[in-house]
């Protein structure tokens, strides 16, 4: 109960934590490949050191000494180096090709990159021409440049995972609530529905005018149609091979009557029979959605076309207005749930047009075009049967 009420904050106190023990990681790696470096640093100056040494006098008595003291220190280097004369000439090098070295344009590369790995040091030798080493980053050394990387990406991918593991639970727990409040819409609709059923037969007996009756009728079969939505949008619906030409005229037909005289309502479809996979009553409610809020984009007044063009495995149906549009940045935001521009919206009818063309469908659903103050267009696309 205590995690439940404080769980953002616990939740931030992780995140702050976490970056906090990341940073200090990151910075004792720095630290620790800087000391590295400059451990580095003092070897080869200990090697120089030594070399100006060995060649101050070819006769000093202690030569041989200093000699054996060279020799330890210069196999203790493992960094590539190279020692340079005045004239460019190489006096002796490690770790490094020889044979390459032999071409000047592989020497004059190597010397440019050790020269940027480590500032090169300057060797003067009383009575004797001075030279320069060059000396680069170790093998271990390299290897550690890239642990921070590694480290970051480690983190990355773990952060990613998390966040993925996170999103696919509140998409769960979404779908559970889509389809818990769908299946009890549906059962609170039914039990009034009944009543009416009954109702409108005992109506009949009572000499009522049959127009009436006929209307009323018309009402109860589209409150059937809900119930039959809502019921199946709360479980997986049923796919049967229908023609979507059909269907999709049947949506257009009903809301052009029900709809302002001062919209002007066009359909494109090709001649023929084009089969799709559909369920009949989320299909028709998917573009009952489209329709609505294009009329609702354009206050009422404009010009509603709805296309359907085939190609070789796919079917597009595109709803078209001349409404107020969309700015580009929210094609995306419009599908999702509780986003509206609407005073008294809820933001679900495209959410559900969604859910019903891309779950259920296996189809897809995207603003295709849209100018503000010209118009939108809202395709569908679907596999073909």
């Amino acid at each position: 109960m205590l995690f439940t009420e404080y769980r953002n904050t616990f939740r931030w106190l992780i995140i702050v934590i976490s970056f906090v023990l990341v940073s200090l990681i990151l910075w004792n790696t720095y630290m620790f490949f800087q000391n590295f470096k400059q451990d580095q640093r003092i070897k080869m100056e200990t090697w120089t050191f030594a070399y100006k040494e060995i060649a101050k006098d070819l006769y000093n008595v202690n030569k041989t000494n200093k000699l054996a003291e060279f020799i330890i220190i210069d196999s203790t280097v493992t960094a590539p180096m190279l020692l340079v004369d005045n004239n460019n000439q190489i006096r002796t090098f490690r770790n490094l090709d020889s044979l390459k070295l032999l071409n000047p344009i592989y020497f004059e590369k190597t010397k440019s990159k050790l020269e940027k790995e480590n500032s090169p040091i300057e060797i003067n030798i009383e009575n004797s021409e001075s030279t320069t080493l060059y000396y680069g980053n170790s093998p271990l050394l390299n290897k550690l440049k890239y642990y921070p990387s590694a480290l970051i990406l480690i983190i990355v991918l773990f952060g990613t995972v998390i966040f993925l593991f996170y999103s696919s639970n509140k998409n769960a727990s979404q779908n559970k609530l889509w389809s818990g409040m769908a299946k009890e819409t549906a059962h609170q609709i039914g039990t009034p529905l009944s009543s009416l059923i009954g109702w409108t037969e005992i109506l009949k007996t009572e000499q009522v005018d049959p127009n009436y009756i006929a209307e009323i009728e018309k009402d109860v079969d589209r409150l059937k149609t809900i119930t039959e939505r809502f019921s199946k949008i709360g479980s997986v619906p049923k796919l049967e091979i229908a023609d979507i030409i059909e269907e999709t005229a049947n949506s257009f037909d009903y809301l052009k009557a029900r709809s302002s005289n001062l919209i002007d309502f066009e359909m494109r479809v090709p001649d023929g029979y084009i089969s799709v996979f559909l369920n009949k009553e989320l299909f028709s409610w998917a573009i009952e959605n489209l329709v609505k809020n294009a009329i609702d984009a354009m206050k009422g007044r404009g010009k509603l076309t709805i296309e359907i063009s085939q190609l070789e495995n796919n079917i597009k149906v595109s709803v078209t207005d001349t409404g107020k549009g969309i700015l580009k940045k929210d094609f995306k935001k419009i599908f999702e749930p509780g986003y509206t521009t609407k005073k008294r919206g809820w933001g679900l009818g495209l959410s559900l047009t969604r859910r019903i063309i891309e779950d259920f469908h296996n189809g897809k659903i995207k603003v295709l075009y849209s100018e503000i103050d010209k118009g939108t267009t809202i395709q569908i696309v679907l596999k073909r049967a």
